[in-house]
């Protein structure tokens, strides 16, 4: 009980004091200029107070000195991110070259792993230290990196603390649990003011601060000796992180790809492409904080399973996560020209493009947790070694075949966004085929007995429904997240809800070189109305066509059947032209030329 008075009092002092603070410190940041103005590299549009973290770190010393015990590793983790608040301070006022903060990280990771916080990775311990370090500087960049959308950073860092401190407090540690408890409660009197539309930013010393504190503390997990054994250790703090760390990867990656600079700043984030691809910028962030919170969850779960279960869930999140990078990476945000200037990125950007590499791995990756599930739902997770070595044995025949039948039967031929009925076909052939083929080979080899024949068949059903959702991702993510109208775009709406108005949509919404926004289609067969093509409405032409027109705010109609009566063609045009709304024609001819079927759109 007295440790939960604790909590409550750390918590509530905390909130209290951030709620506080937050506003003072955004008012003397006005008043002494001290703010961040709008750039092409930065997202926000006006000049905004700095300083935030001067509130953030202020709350975190004043509530640890005065109402918590802590011990020697706690207080050495407070410390040395203070000293990471004080560089980001100067940053703030001085600009510091990024070597110089490089070094000031540095220090800063030197003062922890020389306390003996380690991350117990591998047993030796030069090398513990080592990647302890880089833990330390790499997540205190990646939080900084992350501060680029109103209340992302501060959002995504609170989901963690929360995550973290629950870790503690299960684990028996309960005043480092207090500790993150109060770094959390801090966040949030800040982010009342840093949620969109922000007031105040944090600026580096809170970005610094916040980044190192998190990435420090996530090593008492280990001073205690309680979490040895091996998927916790290695697993745990990486989840709780791993949004930062996943947008980091994704950034540093695809700047290399185009030829900039890793540590130069630009509109290119996780975030900013979910704003690209028509979310919201409020939208986007939620997005992030539930990517966030769901990583923590599978952190906090994976203690309590069995080795195997926990690393299907991981691998499972992990390419989820990988899809969506996959699809983001498509949005372009930059020239992509400077990416050529030599031959081994021009090499990197084209395997990109293709995918092919990528979609190799992730098949991979798909037959052996198919394997793997279908297996646990029959016989359970795999505890046994003679388990263990008899997946281990039928795994690789699996990823043989299968791989081997995937390209002869044409599965890497496909475009991912192009995805149709075809394709999802060539798929139920090509693992259909490939389970066939490899209980063949099991049962040439001798080894037959080792499979049942209900985790074949429910392997090859798991296997097909995962290849398939892969493969539909980038058409459900389109979805999901539309294209936001631009400027220039015109609000066009189809005449004729059948095949030729369903190729008309096709070439509408997959050509953004058209900049047209369908709004819908409108036909004259009452049977029709209602109904739904690509997600989009079916209205009734007879009598209503006009009042659509306005109602809708249409800027074009396309017709797209040529078995419209003359008179009625006659009529729309009349139509429309009271509506002061275009009307055009979709032709379907062949090129002189190449003799190519060509879809184009006429005056009417």
């Amino acid at each position: 009980m007295n440790s939960r008075l604790n909590l409550l009092i750390a918590v509530g002092l905390a909130l209290g004091l951030s709620l506080l603070l937050t506003p003072l410190v955004r008012a003397l940041a006005r008043r002494a200029g001290i703010v961040a103005r709008p750039r092409s590299d930065r997202w926000h549009r006006k000049p905004t107070a700095l300083l935030g973290g001067v509130a953030i770190a202020a709350t975190v010393l004043i509530v640890s000195l005065t109402c918590l015990p802590y011990d020697d590793h706690s207080r050495v983790v407070i410390l040395a991110s203070a000293f990471l608040f004080v560089v980001g301070l100067v940053d703030d006022f001085r600009n510091l070259k990024p070597y110089q903060k490089l070094i000031g990280q540095v220090l800063g990771a030197t003062l922890v792993v020389s306390s003996g916080l380690a991350l117990p990775w591998t047993g030796s311990v030069p090398l513990n230290m080592a990647i302890t370090t880089f833990w330390l500087v790499g997540i205190t960049n990646a939080i900084n990196l992350l501060d680029n959308m109103d209340g992302l950073a501060a959002g995504i860092s609170l989901i963690a603390a929360g995550f973290l401190s629950f870790n503690f407090w299960t684990n028996g540690q309960t005043e480092e649990a207090i500790l993150l408890a109060a770094f959390g409660a801090s966040l949030v009197g800040y982010l009342v003011y840093n949620s969109h539309p922000a007031s105040i930013f944090m600026g580096d010393c809170g970005s610094l601060f916040i980044g190192f504190f998190l990435a420090s503390a996530a090593l008492l997990n280990f001073s205690s000796g309680r979490s040895r054994s091996f998927l916790p250790v290695l697993a745990v703090p990486v989840l709780t992180m791993f949004i930062p760390i996943f947008d980091t990867t994704f950034v540093m990656i695809l700047r290399k790809m185009a030829g900039r600079p890793a540590s130069q700043g630009g509109r290119d984030h996780t975030s900013h492409r979910l704003v690209a691809l028509g979310l919201s910028e409020r939208k986007a962030v939620w997005m992030l904080y539930g990517f966030a919170a769901l990583s923590g969850l599978i952190a906090v779960l994976v203690r309590h399973q069995e080795f195997d279960v926990s690393l299907a869930v991981i691998v499972s999140f992990v390419v989820v996560l990988s899809l969506l990078g996959v699809h983001l990476a498509g949005v372009k945000v930059y020239d992509e020209t400077a990416a050529r200037d030599t031959l081994l990125v021009s090499w990197i950007v084209d395997l990109s493009y293709k995918r092919r590499v990528f979609e190799v791995l992730l098949d991979v990756a798909l037959v052996v947790l198919s394997y793997y599930t279908a297996y646990a739902l029959v016989y359970g997770p795999i505890t046994t070694d003679a388990a263990r070595a008899q997946f281990f044995l039928v795994v690789p025949i699996l990823v043989f075949v299968n791989m081997t039948t995937f390209l002869v039967l044409g599965v890497y031929r496909g475009i991912w966004r192009y995805v149709s009925l075809d394709d999802l076909i060539v798929y139920a052939q090509a693992v259909a085929l490939g389970s066939a083929l490899g209980l063949l080979v099991l049962l040439l080899s001798g080894h037959v007995a080792l499979v049942s024949r209900t985790v074949f068949v429910l392997d090859a059903l798991i296997l097909l429904l995962l290849l398939s959702l892969s493969r539909m991702t980038f058409r459900l993510l389109r979805r999901l997240l539309p294209a936001p109208m631009s400027r220039g775009e015109r609000r066009v709406l189809i005449y004729g809800a059948g095949d030729g108005g369903d190729l008309l949509a096709r070439e509408v919404l997959n050509n953004r070189k058209l900049s047209y926004c369908l709004v819908g289609f409108v036909d004259d067969d009452p049977l029709k109305k209602g109904k739904v093509i690509h997600g989009y409405r079916v209205f009734g032409g007879n009598g209503s066509f006009l009042a659509i027109c306005k109602e809708h705010r249409v800027d074009e109609v396309l017709i797209s059947t040529s078995r419209i009566p003359a008179p009625r063609i006659e009529q729309i045009t009349r139509d429309c032209e009271r509506a002061s709304v275009q009307v055009k024609r979709m032709r379907i001819h062949l090129e002189p030329v190449v003799q190519k079927k060509a879809l184009g759109l006429e005056p009417a």
